[in-house]
């Protein structure tokens, strides 16, 4: 199975599809393994020429207190994990983090709150302030807030947002395992009304909470047959927190995660494949070989939300070493 014809000189040669079924999905998981991350690194050179790799920082607003009962977060006030009691951060702090990240090397800064549904008021006053103010430096700017109107997503088109994530999390079918209080229906509304908006999307999910290979595929067949496709495809893996119901489940093969990211890179060419959280339990070699397979993001700095990251240092070492160019010039 392939999505390029005989000739590999440019992108056009890449055949763009919607209509992919679950069986084909799952065949590509399970293709050894030479196989897969051969046919994922042909579509990756097409589609990605000069392999670069974009820098994304991401900031944690709104912490903690979320009414959401999601298994794997430390956020939700129904786990015991819940870190509620931090400040809501003020919209100067937040745009001097965003400073400081530029000048570490991101292009792209995410601001997230712990919210089940965007609050209108005084909050999302400050955060459509936030959001100018990151566009005004230059950079992208993304933010994960839950549930939101059209209006409200409008109002935050019209402040400049490039991205509005909001990730699926797993499977239609283990959808119900991990979370009970929002449907899989709501966060697909959710989507649809970001991109009525015209804002990008940013969606994708975590692998290792006890799903399925069949379940690893069902969630890229949605995410695939979206037309079009999100531009931003966070891949990441279960870093299991104390406190939360998924606290005792073990780390996955680091391969796994490889498989994921070079099948999404194969399903979805010019998406933006985001290696996200739980890197960190990867290692270096399979970091590099998620790069390979199609990974052409990874999120940036010492921390994701409330779980730790990699050191910003021990990512331009591994950039540097795995001979990956990035979108932005370090600033030393």
């Amino acid at each position: 199975m392939t999505l390029l014809d005989n000739k590999l000189s440019s992108p056009q040669h890449i055949v763009l599809r919607h209509n992919w079924t679950l069986d084909e999905i799952k065949d590509l998981l399970e293709q050894p393994l030479i196989d897969l991350l051969w046919n994922a690194q042909l579509i990756h050179r097409t589609a990605n020429p000069g392999y670069k790799v974009q820098l994304a920082s991401l900031l944690s607003v709104k912490t903690g207190g979320c009414q959401e009962d999601c298994a794997y977060c430390s956020q939700s006030m129904h786990n015991t994990s819940d870190v509620t009691g931090q400040p809501d951060l003020d919209v100067q702090p937040v745009l001097e983090r965003a400073k400081a990240a530029q000048e570490a090397g991101a292009d792209r800064f995410c601001m997230g709150w712990a919210w089940r549904e965007i609050r209108n008021g005084k909050d999302f006053e400050a955060m459509l302030a936030m959001v100018r103010g990151v566009r005004e430096l230059g950079l992208e700017a993304c933010v994960t807030a839950g549930m939101l109107t059209d209006e409200q997503a409008f109002r935050l088109a019209d402040a400049g947002l490039t991205a509005y994530n909001h990730n699926l999390d797993t499977s239609p079918e283990h959808y119900d395992k991990i979370i009970t209080t929002r449907t899989y229906q709501e966060r697909l509304e959710t989507l649809q009304r970001v991109r009525a908006a015209g804002i990008t999307i940013c969606c994708g999910g975590i692998i290792g909470m006890g799903e399925s290979i069949v379940d690893r595929a069902s969630l890229l067949k949605v995410l695939a047959t979206m037309d079009p496709h999100p531009e931003s495809v966070p891949i990441n893996s279960l870093v299991a927190v104390e406190g939360t119901p998924l606290e005792n489940l073990s780390s996955i093969d680091p391969l796994e995660m490889v498989r994921m990211v070079a099948t999404a890179r194969i399903l979805m060419p010019y998406s933006r494949v985001r290696l996200s959280a739980g890197r960190e339990q990867l290692g270096r070699e399979a970091q590099i070989l998620c790069l390979q397979a199609g990974a052409d993001s990874i999120f940036y700095g010492d921390s994701l939300l409330t779980t730790s990251n990699p050191a910003v240092s021990a990512d331009r070492e591994l950039l540097a070493q795995a001979g990956v160019k990035v979108n932005w010039e370090w600033n030393d």
